[in-house]
């Protein structure tokens, strides 16, 4: 590109994403109106942040002049300039970061901001997704930025009325490094350019900021707050606590669940706020979330964002992170393998966990808040870090045959807590939802001995359950499995279900079983007596050492290649269908009904564990039990 060429004005148009988003800024959203000036000050902050770092690893930049923020209201003009001296933009920057989105997960963000009234509520969340610039068009009409890097020596110019397009020019006046933005207030925002209103949106969203904030004319410093994560936890208040929050999630006016103050002296130094927010905004369609821990040394911050601090599985948390054994120049290359960083994190960790064991004993409520919305976080530690695994098994929660409300509130000590003498194994069953799996029959031993099972009503649980393997030294046992090793029941050496004389199995049963398996062939493993049933016909169980029944299912959806079910379908001769059949057996013309039957009830367990049989041979067999049934009634009337 020519020198002529590169100061002509040129115009652009936005990404559509980013059309979308305006017409809702400019045309729907009256509400939050605040968030404009905090988002502006944001950005402006972080330009600050990366000239404070420019400054620190490059020598010719070291004497680069005061780093601060500018806010210059014209109340007569109608019209708002936010001046910062950060490290700028070129011309190419102007045009990639000011019409359109690259920011991880902002085009899910977008997508999900399709309708006003979700808008309205999502939007405090815009500056998490990088979009934050945007919503100066909620309070302007018309938005100038000019701006110079400070490795350029030309300033350029970007403007926008919000309608879809934007040009860039070279400002020919010198610009001093940094950026303008200015902004064209509309007529129902003009209270933005009053020195009051920008003092009270000031103080109240953007008073952590850590660089000065001055109000043209005078230059008066309205930021004022100290570090509260410096100071001792008895001299902070609940509110200074809510309102850094509010700062560092851009969660407007929202409060977190809980939050932890963490100061270390020894073996290294470092201070630490960390909070967890009231809601996990991946479980209602927003995109992954992204690390919200930022990295100080000495009060500078090192990096937004620090994936270093904690394990990925606590991505959620939202916090601030203080070291005075931390170089100023520390890379982000080097934070992986930096011993400082190794010891902080161990040190969050312990601390986050102990905060948690605490919340749970103190604050139930509060904890099953928190569970309800990121204990499948929690369960995910449990399967990726063995190191840590021990102390997430305590937190993480299920649901129970203790209590028939379904809720994820029973912990693994409770359950052991309430084992019997003699049971050796913590059991648990699967399925797609709570009532299939409360119409399970593999559950009626368990219901006639009350023997409590967890019930995984999540698909991460299954994951869970084969990562841990045992709790507290007994083994974690699906029963829907071969080998139960079910403590003894009263009276009962052998552990099994006591038979009277009256429901002992017909003569027929074994013929009945030999038919069976004849007409199943090679679908199961096996066919055979059960021992475990107590009404139904049947049930399927996984030979020993298989996977669950619902692990088997997970991963077939996920299309992962399983080996054959190694599955034995067990039949109970006190069923009264089953006796039927065993005396049917006396006649050899029944042998074709009885095969029939065999292969129904196998197929009726496969529904019920929400699996769909060949449906043609499942239809055509329940056609023929019809028209045998049909064709015993007689159409004659018995008076």
């Amino acid at each position: 590109m020519t020198a002529e060429h590169a100061q002509e004005r040129q115009e652009f148009t936005f990404q559509a994403e980013i059309k979308q988003l305006l017409h809702l800024l400019s045309h729907s959203l009256y509400q939050s109106r605040e968030i404009a000036l905090r988002e502006l000050i944001s950005n402006a902050s972080d330009a600050l942040d990366k000239m404070r770092f420019v400054a620190l690893t490059d020598g010719a930049q070291r004497d680069s002049g005061p780093l601060e923020i500018t806010i210059e209201p014209d109340e007569a003009a109608r019209r708002l300039v936010i001046r910062d001296t950060g490290v700028g933009m070129t011309r190419e920057e102007l045009v990639a970061n000011l019409g359109t989105i690259a920011h991880s997960g902002s085009g899910e963000f977008l997508k999900n901001l399709s309708t006003e009234a979700k808008a309205k509520a999502d939007l405090s969340l815009i500056g998490q997704f990088g979009v934050g610039f945007y919503s100066a068009f909620m309070i302007a009409d018309k938005v100038q930025v000019r701006s110079r890097s400070y490795r350029d020596e030309r300033g350029w110019e970007w403007e926008s009325e919000g309608t879809g397009r934007f040009t860039v020019e070279a400002v020919e006046a010198p610009l001093p490094r940094g950026t303008e933005i200015i902004l064209h207030l509309k007529e129902d925002a003009k209270d933005f350019a009053i020195p009051y209103r920008i003092k009270e949106i000031v103080r109240r969203y953007s008073s952590f900021i850590p660089h000065p904030i001055k109000l043209a004319p005078g230059d008066e410093v309205i930021n004022d707050q100290k570090p509260i994560w410096v100071e001792p936890k008895r001299q902070v208040t609940e509110e200074q606590y809510d309102r850094f929050y509010q700062h560092l999630s851009h969660h407007t006016d929202e409060k977190p669940l809980w939050h932890l103050h963490v100061s270390v002296d020894s073996p290294i130094q470092f201070h630490a706020v960390l909070y967890s927010p009231p809601s996990n905004l991946e479980k209602y369609g927003f995109p992954r979330m992204e690390h919200g821990v930022s990295l100080c040394a000495k009060r500078v911050l090192v990096q937004n964002d620090c994936r270093e601090l904690l394990p990925d599985y606590l991505r959620f948390l939202f916090g601030l992170v203080d070291s005075e054994d931390l170089p100023l120049n520390v890379s982000r290359e080097t934070l992986q393998d930096n011993s400082v960083i190794r010891r902080i994190r161990g040190s969050l960790l312990k601390s986050i966990f102990d905060r948690l064991d605490q919340l749970a004993k103190d604050q139930p409520d509060a904890f099953q808040t928190f569970t309800d919305q990121f204990g499948t976080l929690l369960k995910e530690g449990a399967i990726v870090d063995a190191p840590q695994r021990d102390r997430l098994a305590k937190l993480i929660r299920f649901a129970s045959s203790h209590k028939a409300d379904g809720k994820l509130d029973v912990a693994l000590d409770d359950y052991v807590g309430r084992m019997p003498e003699g049971q050796k194994r913590i059991y648990f069953l699967g399925g797609p939802d709570l009532a299939a799996i409360e119409k399970n029959p593999n559950l009626e031993v368990f219901r006639k001995r009350k023997l409590e099972v967890l019930y995984l009503v999540e698909p991460i649980d299954e994951f869970v359950m084969n990562a841990l393997g045992s709790y507290g030294g007994k083994p974690l046992t699906s029963i829907d499995s071969d080998d139960l090793d079910l403590p003894d029941a009263p009276g009962d050496a052998e552990s099994k279900v006591e038979t009277p004389e009256d429901e002992k199995a017909e003569p027929g049963f074994a013929r009945v079983l030999d038919l069976f398996r004849e007409a199943i062939g090679g679908r199961v493993r096996d066919v055979r007596e059960s021992h475990r049933l107590t009404d139904s016909p049947c049930c399927l169980v996984n030979a020993d050492g298989a996977l669950s029944t619902q692990m088997q299912r997970i991963l077939k959806m996920a299309n992962k290649e399983m080996p054959e079910m190694s599955r034995i379908l067990e039949i109970n001769p006190k069923a009264p269908l089953i006796r039927r059949l065993g005396r049917l057996t006396a006649n050899a013309e029944h042998d074709a009904f009885i095969k029939q039957c065999g292969l129904q009830l196998w197929s009726n367990t496969l529904l019920l564990e929400g699996v769909a049989p060949d449906a043609q041979e499942l239809v055509a067999r329940i056609q023929g039990f019809m028209d045998e049934a049909a064709d015993k009634r007689s159409p004659l009337i018995v008076m």
